[in-house]
């Protein structure tokens, strides 16, 4: 049976633990992120916290309707279980009819082919190996680039939050226009547990910074910001160069979180990485 509980009925505990030991997890589904990011959100759970689905939601001129919620890529269905077809069939069933709209990104493991869904791109790249090996994969341009001198430029990997966020708001184009997504990334950033900003200065001026974050499994290139002076000199491969030599011969799993963009997911294929799929559902029902 798959209850529907809301935030102040769950048992943290047991669904952070779910998440956390998730075949599939996501950094974006613990409670802490989804507290940070979302206006509010409830969660469908089944055989104890097994399988969990959390539901960012909003009410907009009465209406209840499930959101895509900022600097979040991929939620749905998470377990400790291998997920199929028909599990995810049972959750999308179980969302509560007071919901008219469904709009939300269901993770690589979710596979649920129906007319609602539409088909999205992400790219990987695994980090079980060394700089070198991993490099040797990179395209012929990416390679050339990556051994490019890079000490004109300093990099600070506890970078000030003051500063990372002048500079996005500085080159983030028309990000006024953007309120909501900027406070939830200031809530994000201002989360101490688990904050990874990496500052890039040329002669002691701010010109690129990285925010990622990390699990058990994933590192993910959350927010990558440059000049455009920084961008020809090619600091975001400085930067990723960087992420993965510090995540060098591990497990881990670096998430470029897309793009369907052609030139960017271009760039991230520039590294090596995989193509992997995640579903958009989307259905109205007024």
């Amino acid at each position: 049976m798959i209850q529907y509980l809301t935030r102040n009925q769950l048992d943290e505990k047991n669904y952070d633990n779910c998440i956390a030991n998730a075949v599939n997890t996501r950094i974006y589904a613990h409670s802490w992120y989804l507290d940070r990011v979302c206006d509010d959100w409830d969660v469908l759970v089944k055989n104890d916290y097994q399988y969990v689905m959390p539901l960012p939601k909003r009410r907009k001129y009465g209406i209840h309707y499930i959101y895509q919620v900022p600097w979040i890529q991929q939620l749905g269905v998470f377990s400790t279980e291998m997920i199929d077809e028909s599990i995810v069939h049972q959750f999308i069933k179980s969302i509560p009819k007071k919901y008219k709209q469904i709009d939300i990104f269901l993770n690589s493991d979710n596979r649920f082919l129906n007319k609602d869904i539409s088909i999205r791109k992400n790219y990987i790249l695994s980090l079980n190996s060394s700089f070198d090996i991993i490099r040797n994969a990179y395209n012929k341009n990416r390679k050339r680039i990556s051994k490019t001198d890079f000490s004109n430029f300093k990099i600070d990997k506890k970078g000030s939050v003051v500063e990372f966020l002048n500079l996005y708001t500085n080159q983030e184009i028309n990000y006024k226009t953007h309120k909501d997504s900027f406070e939830k990334l200031q809530n994000l950033l201002n989360y101490n547990n688990c904050n990874n900003i990496w500052n890039v200065y040329k002669n002691k001026t701010l010109v690129a910074g990285l925010y990622w974050l990390k699990d058990s499994h994933r590192i993910t290139y959350l927010v990558p910001i440059a000049t455009a002076e920084a961008k020809q000199e090619n600091i975001p491969t400085f930067l990723i160069n960087e992420l993965i030599k510090e995540h060098e011969n591990t497990k881990s799993i670096l998430d470029f979180e897309g793009s369907m963009v052609e030139g960017v997911a271009n760039f991230y294929k520039s590294f090596g990485a995989k193509e992997e799929e995640y579903f958009w559902y989307k259905k109205r029902f007024f």
